[in-house]
């Protein structure tokens, strides 16, 4: 059964993780979600559903202003071959979600641990980020650490990368 806005709240609770949720229209890309940077204070991200050529999944999670080279991402998450974007269908069965609420939070619905949580390490430094919690209609702040702490719970240990300028050079 796939787990709702509210078995997410209550999952956060039951860790102990404070969280702080806005609703608004729903948004779809990160263009239209940057409307409301006024309104909801902290770091945004950019959420990436994708697999590889032996169908492993990965769940990228980077700030939406990184820049992430698609066709070499793969050597740096020891994918199999060149990434494509997940199926709508794969998404929903793995994460729970639609195209346009893709998050972390999805992570919840993937019981069996076969998606790999990749995590740009701006996004798990200190401070708040901001998250679809399962829809787009609403967006929930939580401190960098307790999302760290909510994917290993899940049981999903996150691979930290850095989507900086300097870790595309060559050498990395």
């Amino acid at each position: 059964m796939t787990a709702t806005q509210d078995d997410l709240f209550r999952f956060l609770d039951e860790l102990g993780i404070e969280t702080t949720t806005v609703e608004h229209p729903p948004l779809f890309t990160v263009e239209q979600s940057q409307g409301l940077r006024g309104a909801i204070a902290g770091r945004h991200s950019k959420n990436l559903f994708l697999k590889d050529k032996k169908g492993a999944i990965f769940l990228v999670v980077a700030e939406e202003d990184a820049a992430i080279d698609l066709k070499r991402l793969h050597e740096r998450i020891g994918a199999s071959g060149r990434l494509s974007f997940g199926s709508a269908e794969l998404m929903q069965e793995l994460l729970g979600v639609t195209p346009g609420s893709v998050t972390p939070f999805g992570v919840l619905n993937d019981r069996e641990a076969r998606v790999q949580v990749v995590l740009d390490d701006a996004l798990a430094a200190p401070g708040p980020v901001n998250f679809h919690p399962l829809v787009n209609t609403a967006t929930t702040t939580i401190a960098a650490p307790d999302l760290v702490a909510f994917l290993r719970a899940t049981g999903h240990e996150p691979l930290l990368l850095s989507f900086s300028p300097a870790s595309a050079s060559p050498d990395l």
